[in-house]
């Protein structure tokens, strides 16, 4: 098998790879219900009232997309394009650059959503708002099925609390663009740039955190275990799946290359001995 053919196999699997890795996101938002936990009528923390978004999903997109995009595609090409950065690809070593880079990032994102959907729909807590998005007719005591009269997309998604999502998934992509920038912008003139962008990355991802309770949409407990998950899978991923912190050896020249450089060197020393033994150096004769 030709290179090239090894290497598209090698880019199928990592492929199939992030698609498997989502299969249990995909599979719980389409086919499954939540968990339906029996409610406390007088349960008084999930009697607060229903409020909009503080971050909306696609704000959340806009955000991390856009900060991925700038991070990740201008450290690649300023490091490929002064040598810091190589790869033994033979297409363009950018886009091999890139490539394990925005791969390495999709599957930990995967990985991320995924484990916290499967956490949403098999504990099924309820929201904060939830019995003002359920609106039941009637509710004493202990029901353990109610009777919802609102919107019954927004009842299902009333019972998703935990853990956040958005806590998790903001996370993960901050800490690991923090992570990307500690090993990528190096340098004595980074000293104090470095960690005031990594500042920045994850005080928007704390922030997300701190509007979900806000916005009663999840408890703070939910906020809190989303967040760890994110940053667990974002210091996993970079630790054993990508190749941030890897040592990389000097880059071997080609062969042709190499053979020039030693006989450039050769004929220096060459030179070099030519001035200490010049035809005015003879071995001292008898006096």
């Amino acid at each position: 098998m030709t290179e090239f053919g090894k290497k598209k196999i090698f880019i199928f699997v990592d492929v199939l790879c992030v698609l498997v890795a989502s299969l249990p996101s995909v599979i719980m938002t389409a086919i499954f219900q939540p968990y339906q936990r029996g409610v406390y009528c007088d349960d008084e923390s999930i009697k607060y009232p229903f409020k909009p978004d503080t971050i909306t999903h696609g704000v959340m997109a806009a955000v991390t997309i856009s900060f991925t995009v700038i991070i990740i595609t201008s450290g690649e090409a300023y490091l490929v394009h002064r040598k810091k950065l190589h790869s033994n690809s033979t297409f363009n070593q950018y886009v091999a650059a890139l490539y394990k880079v925005v791969g390495t990032f999709l599957f930990g994102a995967v990985v991320s959503q995924s484990l916290t959907d499967m956490a949403k729909f098999t504990i099924g807590r309820l929201r904060p708002n939830f019995i003002a998005v359920c609106a039941p007719k009637v509710c004493n005591g202990y029901v353990l099925e109610i009777n919802c009269t609102g919107n019954s997309r927004n009842v299902t998604e009333s019972r998703l609390s935990f853990y956040s999502g958005h806590s998790s998934f903001g996370m993960y992509c901050m800490l690991f663009l923090a992570l990307y920038v500690q090993a990528r912008m190096v340098g004595k003139w980074a000293r104090l740039v470095r960690p005031t962008i990594q500042f920045f990355l994850l005080a928007f991802a704390v922030y997300v955190g701190y509007t979900r309770v806000s916005d009663y949409k999840h408890h703070w407990s939910d906020v809190l275990v989303g967040l760890l998950q994110g940053a667990l899978v974002a210091i996993l991923t970079v630790r054993y799946v990508s190749d941030f912190f890897k040592v990389r050896p000097p880059r071997c020249p080609r062969p042709e290359v190499a053979e020039n450089e030693a006989l450039d060197r050769k004929a220096s020393l060459q030179i070099v001995d030519s001035e200490h033994n010049n035809h005015f150096s003879y071995p001292p004769g008898p006096v």
